[in-house]
This record gives C-alpha cells, sequence and structure tokens, in this order.
C-alpha cells in the first residue's frame, strides 16, 4: 500500500482496533481494569477520553436483543426492530433532535408523547404520499407502522438512545399475501384432481405456489434490512451531532408544491 493510497472505513477501524490492541496487550490487565485503569490505558493509546466514555457507558447499558423464533420469523423476520446507542447531549436536546430529525427527513408525525417515550406514525395525506412515492430507497422509517424513542440520561453529557421500529404492518402483508398463494395452489391442485388428473401434474400447481408464496415472504427480510439501517443511520447523525433542535428555522413551512418540487428535483438528481 503506497503513502498516498486512501484507505477504505472498514479498513481503517479494523487497523485501529488492532493497533489499540496490539497497544493494550503490551500490559499486564489481569482478571479486569477498574475504571480509572481504563482511563489510564485510553490515555497512554491516544484515545480521547470522552470518546473512551462513551464507548463505556454504551458497553454498560448493552441488553440483547432476543431472536424471533417460529415458521413465521423464519419466513418474515420479527415483528419489531431495535437498535441502541450512547450519544452525546442531555435528554431534552437529543429528544428535540429525534422529534426534528422524523418530521423534516422521515415523514413522520408524532403519534405519543409518554412520559419515557415517544412514539411516530407515518404522515397522513397527498402531500405526505408523493414526497415518499418519489423518494425512491428513502423513508424507510415512514413505511413502518410505528417509530419508538426512549431516551435516558446516563450522566451529565451522554443519553442512552433505543430506537425501536414496528414492521408488523409489512409482516402481516406479506405472510397474508403467500397465505393467499398457497390457498391458490391448494384449490388448483384439487381442482385438478376432481377433473381426473393425478401425479405430478395434480401436485404441481401447490408445489410452484407454495415454493413462490415463501419467496414472497422472505422479501420481508430485506425490507428489515433496509428499516434496521435506517435506524442506524438516525443514531449515527445523532452520535455525530449532524441533527439538533436548532435545524428548525423560524418562518412558514414550504408549501406542499415547494415540498414536492423538491422531492421531484431530488429525484432527477439521482
Amino acid at each position: 500500500m503506497s503513502g498516498t493510497e486512501l484507505i477504505g472505513r472498514d479498513e481503517l477501524e479494523r487497523i485501529i482496533r488492532r493497533a489499540a490492541a496490539l497497544q493494550a496487550g503490551e500490559r499486564d490487565i489481569g482478571e479486569g481494569l477498574t475504571r480509572a485503569e481504563l482511563m489510564a490505558l485510553g490515555q497512554d493509546v491516544g484515545i480521547p477520553a470522552r470518546y473512551l466514555n462513551q464507548a463505556l457507558l454504551e458497553e454498560q447499558t448493552r441488553t440483547p436483543i432476543a431472536a424471533a423464533r417460529g415458521p413465521a420469523a423464519w419466513l418474515a423476520g420479527p415483528r419489531h426492530l431495535a437498535s441502541t446507542r450512547v450519544v452525546p447531549g442531555d435528554r431534552a436536546t437529543v429528544e428535540g433532535a429525534l422529534e426534528r430529525w422524523m418530521d423534516d427527513a422521515e415523514s413522520l408525525r408524532v403519534r405519543r408523547r409518554y412520559a419515557e417515550m415517544i412514539t411516530w406514525e407515518p404522515k397522513s395525506g397527498a402531500v405526505a404520499s408523493i414526497q415518499r412515492a418519489l423518494g425512491s430507497g428513502r423513508y424507510a422509517l415512514a413505511r413502518t407502522a410505528e417509530i419508538g424513542a426512549q431516551v435516558a440520561q446516563l450522566e451529565p453529557g451522554f443519553c442512552h438512545v433505543r430506537l425501536t421500529a414496528d414492521v408488523a404492518n409489512q409482516r402481516r402483508s406479506r405472510l397474508g399475501g403467500a397465505a393467499v398463494l398457497v390457498g391458490l395452489g391448494l384449490v388448483t391442485s384439487g381442482a385438478l384432481a376432481a377433473a381426473g388428473f393425478v401425479g405430478a401434474l395434480a401436485v404441481l400447481p401447490i408445489v410452484g405456489l407454495g415454493i413462490g408464496a415463501v419467496l414472497a415472504a422472505r422479501v420481508q427480510h430485506r425490507h428489515n434490512e433496509r428499516t434496521q439501517l435506517a435506524l442506524e443511520q438516525v443514531l449515527d447523525r445523532l452520535e455525530r451531532g449532524e441533527i439538533r433542535p436548532e435545524h428548525a428555522l423560524p418562518g412558514p413551512r414550504p408549501s406542499a408544491f415547494v415540498r414536492i418540487a423538491d422531492e421531484i428535483r431530488k429525484v432527477l438528481e439521482v
């Protein structure tokens, strides 16, 4: 690798992790380290304290997400997706940033405000529908039934954020379509059997449409991946401070025609 060749992000992360591990390996950590020792080690390897503190809080608040089980989960995935992250900022600032982003960039509106949680649902109306139709590959969160956010203050300067996506509407649609295909196959095979056809010809419709039903249902896994990525991207932006409550500019919101024209412009630029 030459001195001027760019190092990709994935490669860079692996190199940094490996270099940190090698540096840490020079110290005897025994069964573990105290928080103070961890901070000292981070200083030795050149990791700023605020990044190390954020990573430590994230590890302390990590909760495993149970995998969905059963035939329906194998076919169309789980009903709910979730992503968590420790991000810098106080609770009010983080919640305000999330509300602004969901409204402006995800085509969502607040559904409920609880003491510890905010939920959003897709915006209704012609303008929102046209925006989502034109925004090919965007608005993945607006295709869910509901998005939820829980923001908890861990200590001054850091919050734990948990985002959830209810994809039961998409899942139900996929499984319903698969059930229709299976039913059509059964009816067709039954009709052929009643007409005197036997053997492979009689079972061909149920076998073929059964395979089609499985493939149709498992398409939901790709939709889940896009939704999961969208959740992670929101947390990425929060972590980097790219979305803030002050992004709300004073003055009237753009008219419906202006917002639709903006979506058309984005489509033409792709």
